[in-house]
């Protein structure tokens, strides 16, 4: 698998921010290993980068690569949906007995 580049926009570090590190830092940790680059960045710091992305929720979180670029809002809090929203494979050891999942 290829690594993950993972942005995520936040609006200073409110509990809802503070959620969607937590579980973004959860989900990469138990999903991606080591195959994944994370950078947490703050609008209010940056605004800039926040306009130049066209943010216009927090969080947001993006996968720029692999490719398709991937976006999502919200705390992150649903394992399954973001996966699935990024189009992000569990770790191998997380599939089902039956390997069901690719």
């Amino acid at each position: 698998m290829n690594r993950s580049v993972l942005k995520l926009y936040v609006m200073g570090m409110t509990p809802r921010a503070e959620r969607a590190v937590a579980n973004l830092r959860r989900i990469c940790a138990e999903e991606l290993d080591d195959r994944y680059e994370l950078q947490v960045i703050d609008v209010l710091e940056s605004p800039q980068l926040a306009e130049d992305e066209r943010i216009m929720a927090t969080p947001t979180l993006i996968k720029e690569l692999p490719p398709p670029v991937r976006r999502l809002i919200g705390d992150l809090s649903d394992t399954e949906k973001v996966l699935l929203g990024l189009d992000l494979h569990p770790a191998p050891e997380h599939v089902g007995a039956k390997g069901d999942r690719p």
